[in-house]
This record gives C-alpha cells, structure tokens and sequence, in this order.
C-alpha cells in the first residue's frame, strides 16, 4: 500500500467508526465501544507504518472546489513534525479509548460518546495531515464540533450543556481571527499551501507581515487556551474524565502548538515576541489559579494551561523566520521545544487525568480533594502511576518533564531574562499545587463515605495508566526515541536546545532548586486536612487568588450583560425604526398609497375621467401660462 493510501485508510478509520456507531449502534453501547476502541488501534497500526516505514514522500494534492482562480485542495504534508504529532495522537488516543471502556461502561449514551471519540480522532488527524491551511482550518473546526459533543455529553446537566457551549463560544471568537489570517496570506502570497510558502521563504518571495502571524495566532489562543481566551478550559471538566484527558493531552489544545509549529515560516520578531509574552503569563496566572482549586480535575485543567504557556512562549522564544532570510532546518528551537514539551505533556497530562478518573470512578464520582484521603492503600496501583505523573509535571530529576521544561528554560534564560525569571516562579508553583493535590488525595484518613469505600479499578483502566507512566518516566531520554523508536522524528528533536558543559548544570541546578522549593513548600504548609490550609490560615490571601481565578468570567458576564446585550437591544430598535420600520414598512406603504392612487385613476367611471381630464388641462394651462 502506497504512502498516500495509507494516510487516507488513517482518516477513514475513524471516521467509518464514527459513521457506523452514529448510523446504527447508538442504543447498542457495547458493540460500539467495542467498534471505537478496535478504530482507535487500527489508527496505531496504520499510523506506525506511516511513521516507522519511512513515509515521507507523498503525491501532489488533490482539488476539491473552485472559485475561478481559486482552488481549495487537499493534500497531505507528512514530515517528522506531522510524524510526531501523529504518534502522540494515536497512541494516548488509543489508551484513552480503553480507559473509557471501564470508566464509561455503566453510561446508557455510552454509544455516542464513543462515536463522539472516533469524530475527535478523525478531526485531530485531519489537523496533522493537512498540507495547506484551508485544508487545517476545516478539520479545525470538527475538533471545536466533537469537542461541543464531548464536553457535553451529559447534556442533562446544565453545568455541561454551558461548559460545552462556552468552549464552543470561545473557539468561535479565536478561529474569527485565524481565518482573516488565511485570507490576508492567500491575498499577500497567492497560496496557502504550507510546502509552498516554505519554498517562497527560501527563495526569498515570502511577504512578511505583522498581521499574517499575529491573525493565525488567534486561533491557537482559542484551541490551545490562551489568555485572553482560556476561560473555557477550566468548565470543560464537565465532560466525561477521559475526554478532559483527550482534549488536555493529545487533541485540542495541542492543535494549536501544531499550527504554530506549522506556520513557523510567517513569523517575524515583533509577532514573536507577543506569543512569548502570551504564552510565559498565561503560564504564570493559571499556575496561581491552580493553588485555589479544590476539584481534582479542576487543578488539572489549570495545569494544563501553565504548561501550554510554557510551549507557546517557547515557540515565540525563537522560529526559523526573522525576516526573509534563507533557512533550511525543519524546525527552530524553540518550536522544537514546545514540540518536545508537547510529547512528554500527552504522556503525563494523560495519566494524571486518567489516574484522576480512575480516583473519581472508585469513589462514585466525588471530586472534591478535601472529601477524599486515605487512597494510597486502597488504590495502588491508581497511586503509583499518579505519583509518576507528578514526578513527570513538576520536573523531578530522572522524569520526562525535567528534561522537556529545562530545554524551555534554557532557552528562556539564552533569550530573555524576565521570562526566564516567569517561567522559573511558575515551575515553583508548578511544583506547589501538584504536590498539595497529591498529598492531600492520596493520604492522611478517608474524609468521605465514598473515599472510605474506595477500590482500586480494573485491568481495563489500569493498563492504560500503566503504559502512560512509562511514556512519563521515559520520554524525556534520548534513547527512547532514537533506539525504542528508531528515530523516526529526528527533524524535530534534533532541534532541541541541549545546554551543555556549565550551562547545563547551571539550568539542572536552578530547575531542580525551584522544584524543590515548591514541593517543600507544600509539604510544610499543607497537611491532608477537610479544609484548604491556606483558606484556613491566610484567607486574604486565598481570597485575592479566588478573585484573580474568577476575574475574566466576571469580566466578560459583566461585558455580555451591560454592553454586548444592550448594543444588541439598540441595534435591534434601530433595526425596527430604521429598517424594519422606515426602509422596509414605509417603503410598503409609499407602494400602497400610490396604488391607491391608481386604483382612483382607473376606476372605470366615464364621469370621473371627465374630471381628471379637465384637471389635467387646467395644469398645462397654468404651466404653458407661466402660471407654475
């Protein structure tokens, strides 16, 4: 089977199982998931032969739609940037698709929340195939659509049916923006074919501009969480856990570190250093949101948009274009690291969120860190993989996250000491709510009826946790990718900044010190207790980053109630006055009144046209008079 056959049997997989569950298995959820989870490892099949066989070639694109000159293709752009991001999909795709079959067994939709995993799945490979940013922002928006499925699966609850369309809301004001900056690239360069601006990069044809990056960028502060638009993140819990696991891990919000990625050639300095700057406060401001959170999954999702700070201001810590000058690297160093932050965040956002499911489900859905306690015995497993995955978050030597946020901040401190000083704080940070989650969860006495009666889970969704942690403990080692997997992404990791001889041991020695601090720290202040020590002991404090975690929701419901709502209800009285009223009904009515008058005109009465007629004389009289 030829390289292009292959990438069409990779998007067709999950999409036929989408089809088939949707079409006919909704009512029958064991046959679907069965079908969905059987999709999901054909995905892994196909896709290591893409990304192991040496698949790197494919045929031109194929046309869809024209509009005179313009044409919409699609095609396939398969580098070993695509062939990275294909394997983290496909792979923590697939363990979240068996974790689901035990966390999702007792669900009677259970049939479309499958059927919504497979549409995820085919949108997210959509996204890494895509050859042209047309063909990208397509499956863009399936990601948005699946997502709106998922996040509100529950539908029945309010909480989920808001949280889901919030996130759609959300995405929908980011993606505005990423499609004027397809079209202001299609308009400046005539393509938006990404193998061709990368040519006319090279033979220094590329426009450059201001608003062509910063425009694209748009969209990746909807997907990948953003401030000013990371607000939709946090009430996306209300999903299902194994879909907060897809969507943090190896989906959505890593769509847009790809794009970026992708688009790396449009990039000049000045949109750079605003994507630096973006990425290194959202990091800082959702690590201060997470100390304040008492839901499990809550805490989680706040550390996922830290971490995703830190991959874009690594991005904008450096790209392959600083104007029009020749390049011929696949990736810059800070794209390669954002990249390789990315693929050691699936391993290890995946496991917390699947061991924080795996918490949930033995303790009937309580999700409160301060009703739970005493899980370190009755759940061993569960603890184990879970501690791994925090080693792996906050940096702890020898752990695939020490080795991804160190490339970053090595890079931070060669570029800019503010961010570096930013990101460091945040990893101490980083290190403080993950060990208060971890301490508080796991140990002292159970603090609840469920927590007291809580078992480990299954083989079904312990295997899978399993196999993540290993992907947390190793994937940050060099051997892991060139010896277990054959080098297959060589492009990209080559790329990552190493620090090396002083350097390195200057970066291992800060990195370690702020983790350090940070785990102290909470060990010290924080004791397994029914009530947050820090709301115990400095409630100002507490309260101040309560209000600094509710600012923008109550920013932007103040802004929809008291100026978005009442511009809408003047637009609409204008609209009733102006066009309903005086363009639309009067301009009816001045029709109306001149048909009358013809109507008296042709009324069929001799007597009356008498009259009209001597009417009609006695005004030319006048005018031929002068009289008029």
């Amino acid at each position: 089977m030829d390289p292009a056959q292959l990438a069409c049997l990779v998007l067709l997989i999950p999409l036929a199982s989408a089809a088939v569950i949707a079409l006919f298995l909704r009512r029958r959820g064991a046959l679907a998931s069965g079908i969905s989870v059987a999709a999901a490892a054909g995905i892994v099949v196909v896709s290591s032969v893409l990304i192991f066989g040496g698949h790197r070639n494919f045929p031109g694109s194929v046309e869809w739609l024209r509009f005179g000159g313009f044409a919409l293709s699609f095609g396939v752009k398969f580098d070993d940037l695509a062939a990275l991001m294909l394997f983290v999909v496909s792979f923590v795709g697939f363990f979240i698709h068996v974790f689901s079959l035990g966390y999702m067994h007792d669900d009677p939709a259970r049939g479309r929340y499958f059927a919504g995993l497979s549409v995820f799945m085919f949108s997210m490979i959509g996204i890494v195939l895509a050859d042209n940013l047309f063909m990208l922002f397509v499956f863009w928006e399936l990601v948005g659509f699946s997502s709106y499925l998922l996040i509100g699966h529950w539908h029945e609850r309010q909480s989920a049916s808001d949280a889901a369309n919030k996130a759609f809301i959300v995405n929908r004001v980011g993606d505005f923006g990423f499609l004027l900056g397809i079209a202001m690239c299609y308009w400046l360069n005539h393509t938006v074919n990404l193998t061709e601006l990368a040519s006319q990069q090279a033979a220094g044809g590329l426009v450059f501009s201001r608003a062509i990056p910063l425009l694209l960028f748009c969209g990746a502060v909807g997907k990948s969480a953003q401030m000013p638009l990371h607000v939709w993140l946090p009430d996306a819990m209300e999903g299902p856990t194994p879909v907060s696991a897809l969507i943090h891990a190896a989906t959505m919000v890593a769509a847009g570190i790809y794009m970026l990625c992708r688009i790396q050639v449009l990039m000049v300095p000045d949109a750079l250093t605003v994507i630096m700057w973006i990425g290194a406060i959202t990091a800082l401001y959702a690590a201060i949101c997470a100390i304040v959170q008492s839901d499990i999954k809550r805490v989680l999702a706040y550390s996922t948009l830290s971490q995703l700070g830190y991959m874009v201001a690594a991005f904008g810590l450096g790209s392959l274009a600083q104007g029009p000058a020749v390049k011929t690297a696949l990736i810059a160093a800070g794209a390669a690291a954002a990249m390789f932050h990315l693929t050691t965040h699936a391993f290890f956002k995946a496991l917390l969120f699947l061991g924080a499911g795996s918490v949930i489900q033995a303790c009937h859905h309580e999700q409160d860190i301060f009703r739970l306690g005493g899980l370190a015995k009755k759940m061993p497993w569960t603890f184990l993989t879970f501690t791994i995955g925090v080693f792996a978050i906050i940096g702890m030597p020898f752990f695939a996250g020490f080795f991804s946020k160190d490339a970053i901040l090595y890079l931070a401190h060669e570029k800019n000491t503010v961010v570096f000083g930013v990101l460091i704080f945040t990893a101490v940070l980083t290190a403080l709510y993950m060990t208060r989650l971890w301490r508080i969860t796991f140990f002292g006495e159970a603090r609840s009826e469920p927590a007291a009666h809580a078992q480990e889970s299954g083989p079904v969704m312990v295997v899978p946790l399993v196999l993540l942690a290993i992907g947390a403990a190793l994937g940050g080692y060099g051997f892991f990718y060139d010896t277990l997997l054959g080098g297959a992404f060589k492009g990209v990791l080559e790329a990552v900044p190493e620090p090396h001889g002083t350097s390195h041991w200057m970066m291992v020695t800060i990195g370690t010190g702020a983790m350090l601090v940070g785990l102290f720290s909470a060990l010290m202040f924080y004791r397994p207790a029914a009530i947050d020590a820090l709301q115990a002991r400095v409630p100002v404090i507490f309260g101040g980053l309560t209000f600094a975690k509710e600012f923008f929701d109550r920013l932007y419901d103040y802004y929809v109630a008291k100026v978005q709502q009442r511009f809408a209800m003047l637009l609409n009285l204008l609209e009733q006055i102006f066009l309903s009223g005086w363009l639309i009904r009067g301009g009816a009515g001045t029709v109306g009144l001149l048909g009358m008058g013809a109507r008296v005109l042709h009324g069929g009465k001799l007597h009356v046209y008498v009259y009209w007629f001597l009417l009609g004389v006695v005004l030319l009289w006048g005018f031929a008079a002068g009289l008029f």
